[in-house]
């Protein structure tokens, strides 16, 4: 079975570029845009061997895993696009939830639970199943955002910030496939919400009904200082904000996130 698009991604006139192998899908859509490309077009392998996730860590899919990328060129600011990585999120939960049904009729109280963890990470079970990854280029007056969706899908890496896990592991047996056609068609719902940023209120209230850790403590290590608290909301920007314990609420933008315990010791 080859990589295609689900029925509603096809009718929304999404294009499709299926790799059998490919350094990173990131790169490939950004290269396409450069070339010309103005989408929205996907770009997606089962195996991947020089992706990036955030803060440029390698993000290697083994053959069975999935890489997806969506390039979308829109005439949109940075910090909109900033945004497009909730919609992502979301798009991934339902896409999983969708291909899980048969696991969870089988496994009943045992069967995966999903949650999102900010900024862009899905997790199961607390472990991390799903990395996505943001990049932006000004093509002419007009901006290409690439949200690059990494899923464990028959394998999880080992030494990650937080310990990872695949859907294999938790009884879940698809393939990258079929987790791929359900992407692309979950993608067309939680995109036109977004709808150029203009539908980030709904994406945020979305987001935060599925979002790992909320009210719960957390440390948020950004590279030069940690801040911890208690897990509060995001803003109408994505920035997460920790209510930290002398009562002030503190916007952060970007760093790695740890709850419970982790955050409790300062793991890192």
């Amino acid at each position: 079975m080859g990589f295609a698009l689900g029925p509603r991604a096809l009718s929304a006139g999404y294009k499709l570029a299926a790799f059998e192998r490919t350094g990173s899908t990131n790169t490939d859509a950004i290269e396409y845009a450069r070339a010309g490309e103005r989408g929205p077009m996907w770009f997606v392998t089962s195996e991947q061997t020089a992706g990036r996730g955030r803060r440029q860590r390698a993000w290697i899919a083994p053959k069975g895993n999935l890489a997806a990328s969506i390039l979308e060129v829109m005439d949109i600011a940075p910090a909109v696009a900033a945004t497009l990585g909730f919609a992502a999120g979301l798009a991934e939960e339902a896409a999983l939830e969708k291909i899980s049904l048969e696991a969870a009729l089988r496994l009943g109280e045992g069967r995966p639970r999903y949650a999102l963890k900010w900024p862009n990470d899905v997790l199961a079970g607390g472990k991390k199943l799903v990395g996505i990854a943001l990049e932006a280029e000004a093509i002419g007056d007009r901006l290409a955002v690439v949200a690059g969706m990494g899923t464990n899908v028959i394998a999880a890496p080992e030494g990650t910030p937080t310990p990872a896990v695949s859907l294999a592991d938790l009884g879940v047996q698809i393939s990258a496939e079929e987790l791929f056609a359900a992407l692309s068609d979950a993608w067309v719902e939680f995109r036109g919400i977004w709808d150029n940023g203009r539908g980030f209120a709904e994406i945020r209230k979305l987001w935060l009904e599925r979002a790992a850790g909320l009210g719960e403590k957390v440390a948020i290590h950004t590279g030069t200082m940690t801040v911890d608290g208690i897990f509060d909301t995001i803003d109408d920007t994505g920035c997460l904000i920790v209510r930290t314990a002398e009562g002030r609420r503190v916007p952060v933008a970007a760093g790695e996130v740890f709850f419970g315990s982790a955050a409790s010791v300062g793991a890192a």
